[in-house]
């Protein structure tokens, strides 16, 4: 059995041993214990849950020095980076809390018995309910908000879903640390036994997806990754729902109005968003589609000028590194492209990589560029007029977001583009980069393959939905029904015989 060991980006050298990888017959008795707090998880209710998430956004508040200082050490995100990060998630666990006592997100409906146009109808009440323990992986990008207390964690709990966690091995001291600290205060909130658990190691994640108490998977991660998990939950006897964060180009298309207006101003906040974070985000903008001629020329040189200004940028592990140095390399070497910038040397310790900026005619794009690279290099298309933009992004794979930067007042361009990529988008971003992915009731984080597998997002209150299912209740007594269904329950939304009727 091997051990599991935490790096330090900046250097390359390990800074400890967090834990023996995960044998197979603890999976199994985590996967059991989470199976055995499933009934009590959904009997504390949606008051009990909602108190529970807030004591664990407490405590990770609480020890925010403490985990902001080791994320930082096994990740160089930085310590702003991290401390924004850590609100972010906290938040993500208080909103749950609300949409638990808001209510609306069970989607209860009743329609008493009675006479249709199809003959008698009997008494039918419906809503969604917990679909069981629910196996999370975490992120190599996101230590908090996507990994052990983030958004999958605080969605499955609130719908009632004990949860299981695979501790990403970019940073398990995090996810340890962090594990910790939710435990404690899960237990002291009145959680029951089992209702969080943590895994690490590769076999282990295996193991925790194809172990038959799992009901459902959360995955953050690559194409690849997420196709190995989906080939074990095929050959489970009951496969299960996976929802998967795959992988996104997010094309940005700049009008010539647009560049005209302030080509310069946008070229260097392109740049600035694809090199945030290293660019490893999984919004980075991977292409941006840049008009033909002097408008455009001035956007691109005030793009090459912010690249050579960028020093080298540290990734999150050597694994990453060395992906990004291979398909950037690829990219560079395709046919019809040109670097026309890179940022600055590496020192030549730990997992860095240099930023770069590649530039190809949109009429003539060769499929590299249309795959996503995990770190700072873009590429601009440069079009020449509204019929080469449209054929290339016709070409265009799905993504999860999709970006028009327009002119003063400009609709026509941007409407007729918003149309041709909403089909492969799960966000249309106007006159603002998508780097930033806000966690509202309105936010939606997936698209059509291979950027998501799903429906649902992974950010925001409908994550929730991932982890439900809807049951409903024929002729029923009342004693058995949900309180949620019952005649005279008013505490959250509910259709009733069609019409929906609002609390009071």
């Amino acid at each position: 059995m091997s051990d599991v060991v935490s790096f330090e980006p900046r250097t390359g050298e390990v800074a400890e041993v967090v834990a023996p990888e995960t044998t197979g017959e603890e999976v199994d008795r985590l996967c059991a214990a989470a199976l055995a707090a499933a009934p009590a998880l959904d009997e504390l209710g949606r008051a009990g849950r909602a108190a529970l998430l807030r004591a664990l956004a407490d405590a990770v508040e609480s020890r925010r020095d403490g985990i902001v200082t080791v994320a930082d050490r096994e990740t160089a995100l930085g310590a702003t980076r991290l401390n924004g990060e850590l609100t972010r998630t906290c938040y993500q666990l208080r909103l749950f809390a609300e949409v638990l006592e808001e209510g609306s997100y069970l989607e209860a409906a009743i329609d008493h018995a009675g006479d249709t146009p199809m003959g008698p109808r009997p008494d039918l009440r419906r809503m969604l309910v917990p679909i069981g323990p629910v196996a999370v992986f975490g992120a190599s990008n996101f230590p908090l908000a996507f990994s052990v207390p983030g958004g999958d964690t605080a969605s499955a709990l609130a719908a009632g879903c004990p949860v299981v966690v695979k501790a990403h091995s970019s940073h398990p001291a995090t996810s340890r640390l962090c594990f910790d600290v939710m435990l404690a205060a899960a237990r002291e909130a009145g959680a029951p036994d089992g209702t969080l658990g943590i895994v690490f190691g590769q076999q282990a994640g295996a193991d925790l997806v194809a172990h038959p108490a799992i009901r459902a998977v959360g995955f953050t991660g690559s194409v690849g990754g997420g196709q190995a998990l989906l080939r074990i939950i095929d050959q489970r006897p009951d496969p299960i729902p996976f929802f998967g964060e795959l992988s996104s180009l997010n094309p940005i298309v700049v009008t010539p109005q647009a560049a005209a207006e302030r080509g310069e101003q946008v070229g260097r906040e392109l740049v600035g968003s694809f090199t945030l974070g290293a660019g490893q985000f999984c919004t980075k903008p991977g292409l941006a589609f840049v008009p033909a001629g002097p408008d455009g020329d001035r956007l691109v040189d005030a793009m090459a000028e912010a690249v050579r200004g960028t020093g080298a940028q540290v990734l999150l592990n050597e694994g990453i590194a060395a992906s990004y140095g291979r398909i950037s390399d690829g990219l560079a070497a395709a046919a019809g492209v040109e670097e026309v910038a890179r940022g600055g040397d590496p020192s030549g310790q730990g997992f860095e990589a240099v930023p770069r900026l590649l530039v190809a005619s949109a009429g003539d794009l060769p499929h590299e560029v249309t795959e996503e690279c995990f770190g700072p290099v873009s590429v601009v298309a440069r079009y020449d007029g509204e019929k080469e933009l449209f054929a290339a992004l016709d070409a265009m794979p799905s993504s999860l977001t999709a970006t028009v930067l327009r002119g003063e007042e400009e609709t026509d361009l941007p409407l007729a583009v918003s149309q041709e990529l909403r089909t492969r988008a799960g966000r249309l971003v106007y006159d603002a980069y998508p780097t930033g992915v806000a966690v509202s009731w309105a936010q939606h984080h997936g698209g059509p393959w291979p950027s998501t597998n799903s429906q649902h997002t992974s950010v925001g209150t409908t994550a929730i939905r991932r982890f439900l299912r809807p049951v409903t209740w024929q002729g029923a007594p009342p004693e058995v029904l949900p309180a949620e269904l019952t005649d005279d329950f008013r505490g959250i939304p509910r259709r009733v015989d069609g019409t929906l009727k609002l609390p009071r």
